[in-house]
């Protein structure tokens, strides 16, 4: 079986709570080690009124710190951090042989002093590599062209050279096809009238298609009527510009389900799709596990 190493997430939040809800049906498919101390592996469970198993396995790392639901502190910031770069390191070392991550809190990062507005950004700098954040499930899956950034910086980086080399990086880590590539503009620009990135786009469209010598990239697509039932009839496979572009979509159709990888790195690394939910936790409102239970999933398939 395979060993995962599950960094365990922002304890104010509700990862801990689907970790240990989840750990009895997941354990039957891999070994899952979790990121975080005997110490606050016992608070948690307290107040969650949570029983923790037998062979719930731990490797431990970070600062004992006191929970506090629902808010955001530096010190669960600095916790989660910690418990991310230790699984990562598990997974670097070969001790494990995939991450998944479970959900942090981006302010909760910034208070801490982390550097970092999210694990993708995190994992390109620490691994120095190139990575491409896909969501999705087996009926959609969209990669994005940009990540967390603010909206207005987006169109200066919408060009031929740099969306073609996305094209190209994302073709050879991926192999799937056919993928509609989005407008940037309400209806893709109207060919001009409406900004001129989507011009752009469409160059690096025929440049990307020349250069696989195949048709594999199709747009730029209006976004507006991308994720219609009979466009997905057609295309599986998305590239978004930015994050709520592809993401506000994906999450409408396939909350629960739907997951996030990373994709071009020399690590397998999976994670849930969706946040710290600090409204709900530790308030017996029994979030969820299937997003993280398809990440598990995914991770094990990766690794094949």
């Amino acid at each position: 079986m395979k060993k995962i190493a599950i960094s365990i997430g922002d304890l104010n939040g509700i990862g801990i709570e689907i970790a240990l809800k989840s750990h009895k049906e997941i354990s039957k498919f891999c070994k899952p080690v979790y990121a975080i101390s005997k110490e606050m592996l016992n608070e948690a469970s307290k107040l969650l009124k949570l029983p923790i198993d037998s062979n719930f396995t731990i490797s431990s790392c970070g600062k004992e710190f006191k929970i506090k639901p629902g808010v955001a502190i530096k010190e669960s910031g600095l916790y989660s951090y910690d418990s991310f770069i230790h699984a990562l390191n598990l997974t670097k070392t070969k001790e494990c042989d995939a991450l998944v991550t479970l959900p942090v809190n981006k302010k909760a990062w910034e208070l801490a002093g982390i550097k970092y507005k999210g694990h993708t950004e995190a994992l390109e700098d620490l691994l120095n590599e190139k990575a491409t954040m896909v969501l999705g499930c087996a009926q959609m899956y969209v990669a994005l062209y940009t990540h967390h950034i603010p909206l207005k910086e987006v169109p200066a980086l919408v060009n031929e050279d740099k969306v073609f080399d996305f094209l190209k990086e994302f073709y050879n880590s991926f192999k799937k096809e056919p993928i509609a590539v989005l407008g940037l503009n309400p209806h893709a620009g109207d060919f001009g009238v409406i900004g001129n990135e989507d011009e752009e786009i469409l160059k690096a469209i025929k440049k990307a298609n020349k250069f696989f010598e195949k048709e594999i990239f199709f747009g730029p697509i209006v976004p507006d009527i991308a994720f219609t039932p009979k466009f997905r009839e057609r295309f599986k496979y998305f590239i978004a510009m930015y994050h709520d572009q592809g993401l506000a979509p994906l999450k409408a159709l396939f909350f629960e389900k739907s997951i996030n990888f990373s994709l071009g790195l020399s690590i397998v690394r999976t994670s849930v799709d969706h946040g710290t939910a600090f409204d709900i936790a530790y308030k017996d409102k029994n979030p969820s596990t299937l997003s993280y239970k398809e990440a598990i999933l995914a991770a094990i398939e990766f690794c094949k």
